[in-house]
């Protein structure tokens, strides 16, 4: 578990991911799209893979255990998390300038 805190505090951005999850790619591009350049740890292809992967579910009760997403070495969550946390900053940033893309969005049933 140390040398997971630590490989998560080593830039401002970190991602545990596997290579053959959608769900990665789509963090790892939206991430890359915000300005960041992550480092990123491909748990299927790393020899400590397994190790990393059986932290990332033992002591943070992720699961799916990746992507695991770490933002100034602390854990933001899986895919979902972020997702929802991103939505919930540009919602405030747009509340706050009075503005509301979602709201002017055409309605498609």
């Amino acid at each position: 578990m140390e040398r997971l805190k630590y490989l998560a505090r080593t830039k401002a951005a970190v991602i545990f991911s596997k290579s053959t999850d959608c769900m990665c790619h789509s963090i790892k591009t939206l991430i890359y799209e915000l300005g960041a350049s992550p480092e990123i740890y491909e748990l299927d292809h790393d020899p400590s893979g397994s190790e990393r992967e059986w932290a990332i579910k033992h002591y943070l009760g992720c699961s799916p255990t990746a992507p695991a997403v770490f933002i100034g070495g602390k854990y933001m969550g899986s895919a979902g998390d972020v997702f929802t946390a991103l939505l919930k900053w540009f919602s405030q940033r747009e509340a706050h300038a009075g503005k509301s893309y979602l709201a002017s969005a055409p309605y498609c049933p």
